[in-house]
């Protein structure tokens, strides 16, 4: 369950972004490339940013699966 949250986090941030580079590149058209490439890079930081995390759920619901308890420094 904690995997699964930690994924929606992750989708909520892309489409953040998505929908930010979008209104953006509609607002100031001449600059269109350049939002969507910046909006690119934005997007892989989140996808980036939300590795550890989700290792870190996974770890957590494989642990409580097994019944032990996960450990608290990860």
């Amino acid at each position: 369950m904690r995997v699964l949250i930690e994924v929606v986090h992750i989708v909520i941030g892309l489409i953040a972004a998505a929908l930010i580079a979008a209104a953006a590149a509609w607002s100031y058209p001449r600059a269109t490339d350049d939002i969507w490439l910046v909006a690119y890079a934005c997007m892989i930081a989140v996808i980036a940013m939300g590795v550890q995390p989700v290792r870190k759920a996974f770890a957590a619901d494989k642990a409580g699966l097994a019944g032990t308890e996960p450990r608290a420094d990860g």
